[in-house]
């Protein structure tokens, strides 16, 4: 199955050069698990979930180290029927059938809760689409009971959902409504807007 994300940073800085590519340094430790593209829009990351989502909560931290205001745009897909297979995403939180809602949204909390803590405190928005099944609405209505009881909800927006705690959490929720919630091996997409030092933050 192939699973990446196309991301782009945005800090609202004179400087937001030398604080992006100061940034990317925090992929460093990443570079051997993920194919790493980059253009004059976004960077492509291609792997794993479990290498992905670390890899831009700590980008996203990074950035979000200089104190300005900082947001993380990304486009996350995994099982697109357009795109070939690639050994480097393989990973055991893929395939089979996605089993009840109930022990899935238990299993989703949980690690959330035990997600270990940045100290850098974000906002996000996120909506999630769950592609070529006839029950998308109940997985999209099972992911959404499930952020209310992580611990980071903040409230339905119109189109997405709104999230708001350590940024180490958020990433993780997003991680587990990336892995958790549609077919196992279906197609599922997450887009992604996450902020950090917001003047303007409510």
């Amino acid at each position: 199955m192939f699973s990446g994300a196309q991301v782009s940073l945005y800090p609202m800085a004179d400087d937001f050069v030398d604080i992006i590519l100061g940034a990317l340094g925090a992929l460093d430790p990443y570079r051997d698990k993920l194919r790493i593209e980059t253009d004059d829009i976004s960077t492509l990351l291609v792997g794993p979930p479990e290498v992905l989502f670390p890899a831009l909560r700590d980008l996203f931290v990074a950035v979000s180290g200089s104190g300005r205001h900082c947001v993380l745009s990304a486009t996350i897909s995994r099982g697109c029927p357009g795109e070939p297979d690639d050994l480097i995403c393989r990973s055991d939180t893929f395939g089979g059938p996605a089993g009840p809602l109930g022990p899935r949204k238990q299993a989703a909390i949980t690690a959330v809760r035990g997600a270990p803590a940045t100290g850098q405190p974000a906002a996000a928005q996120f909506s999630l689409y769950v592609m070529g099944t006839d029950d998308h609405m109940d997985e999209i209505y099972g992911c959404i009971d499930f952020l209310k009881q992580s611990g980071v909800y903040d409230r339905s927006k119109n189109f997405c959902t709104k999230l708001r705690g350590d940024a180490g959490a958020i990433f993780s929720a997003l991680d587990e409504a990336f892995c958790r919630f549609g077919p196992g091996a279906g197609h599922v997409t997450l887009d992604v807007t996450v902020s950090a030092n917001s003047p303007t933050a409510v």
